[in-house]
């Protein structure tokens, strides 16, 4: 097909039979399924805004190629995020001449190791293999002889029970505490 085919009544042909395809194909990146609906929805917005001037021969290796190209863009942007809030969560620990300040920050993650404490054994226990030895939700998966589902499951429910945790009981310096919780939460897998 070539720019001068894309219209209203193809579009649309062209969004229903490779919408779901693209989701199943952006599941070996991410299982974040909001994340892969976005990206689909992503890609097929941009061809649309942009069908004078996109000349397309092969639609379907063009959606699956631009729908690659943005779940791999994710995943770096997501990485340099992690990398600046780590950074500067850690400049804050180390740099901090207000010793008040400092103290705040140590309660705080004193706070958040109590809060992984509380955890369901199971729960703590998926929560700290993704988190302290970074891996990935498959790995987690095969080394506890488990679903994928099962540790997405329990690491939600491990966010919730910390968010709500932190919030109940650390006495200080909020906008830390969120970008700690931003931190936890954070990194995909």
């Amino acid at each position: 097909m070539d720019r001068s085919n894309i219209n209203i009544h193809n579009f649309k042909e062209f969004y229903d039979a490779y919408f779901d395809p693209l989701c199943k194909y952006l599941n070996f990146y991410t299982k974040d399924v909001q994340t892969i609906e976005d990206i689909v929805q992503e890609v097929f917005l941009r061809l649309w805004e942009n069908k004078d001037i996109i000349e397309v021969s092969h639609f379907k290796a063009y959606v699956f190629k631009s729908a690659r190209n943005k779940i791999l863009n994710y995943h770096r942007d997501e990485v340099n995020r992690y990398k600046i809030l780590e950074k500067w969560f850690e400049s804050q620990l180390v740099e901090k001449d207000d010793e008040a300040e400092k103290f705040q920050i140590e309660e705080l993650i004193q706070t958040l190791l109590d809060a992984i404490a509380t955890l369901p054994p199971q729960c703590r226990d998926i929560f700290l293999l993704s988190k302290s030895d970074n891996l990935t939700y498959k790995q987690i998966a095969e080394k506890k002889h488990i679903s994928i589902k099962t540790v997405e499951n329990q690491m939600g429910i491990a966010f919730k029970k910390i968010r709500d945790y932190m919030f109940a009981n650390a006495k200080y310096n909020y906008p830390i505490l969120l970008l700690l919780l931003e931190l936890i939460n954070g990194r995909g897998n």
